[in-house]
């Protein structure tokens, strides 16, 4: 359950930061490429957090 959370707590992510919850794109290739921009944008803020607690 608590790693269940932690991959729900990325796609909420990615859904309002990412600006996934209402695509602006059509078809799958388009938006693929936005969530994998979102997920590597997710990425860099974790890596930053990641960075600030050491």
């Amino acid at each position: 359950l608590k790693v269940r959370k932690r991959v729900e707590e990325i796609f909420g992510w990615i859904k309002t930061a990412g600006l996934l919850r209402k695509t602006r794109h059509r078809g799958l290739d388009r938006v693929e490429s936005t969530f994998t921009l979102a997920a590597a944008a997710y990425n860099l803020v974790r890596m930053r957090t990641l960075i600030w607690g050491l």
